[in-house]
């Protein structure tokens, strides 16, 4: 009886120190995916919200948050890639530098003052741009 109670002792005890351990914590590999994924869902947000801008006397300002916002994720994104698995880093390296080009790229169209009366068709533009391009660097990233 003795000898079951040990048994039993220690296997409680092995099963306490893997619970344990298990309820450390993620690793940084999961800690930096997780960061990508959330990161890449605010941009979805943000491209959504600015995709359904109208013209109005706020729409700069607007404007300028949600790329401000995006922005920001881009950074959160590049300094999680060190402590993702390679393959994952090369990928996210990839839509990264690629979506934030087109963005530069969208912005420098944008900023290179268009005429009152093109302005509203140039945003539209711009912003269907930044939605395709999203759908096209970031979307795919697998966050599942």
């Amino acid at each position: 009886m003795h000898r079951l109670s040990s048994l039993s002792l220690a296997v409680v005890a092995s099963l306490l120190s893997v619970l344990a351990l298990a309820s450390c914590g993620e690793s940084s590999e999961e800690k930096a995916k997780a960061q990508v994924c959330e990161a890449r869902s605010d941009i979805s947000k943000q491209v959504k919200a600015l995709s359904e801008l109208t013209l109005s006397l706020d729409v700069l300002t607007e404007a300028k948050t949600g790329v401000e916002a995006i922005g920001k994720d881009l950074t959160t994104i590049k300094d999680a890639q060190p402590d993702l698995e390679p393959a994952r880093k090369e990928q996210v390296q990839a839509a990264t530098r690629t979506f934030e080009a087109q963005i530069n790229s969208i912005l420098a169209e944008l900023t290179s003052k268009p005429s009152l009366s093109k302005l509203e068709t140039q945003l539209k533009s711009s912003l269907a741009q930044l939605a395709s391009s999203y759908e096209k660097a970031l979307a795919p990233l697998n966050c599942s």
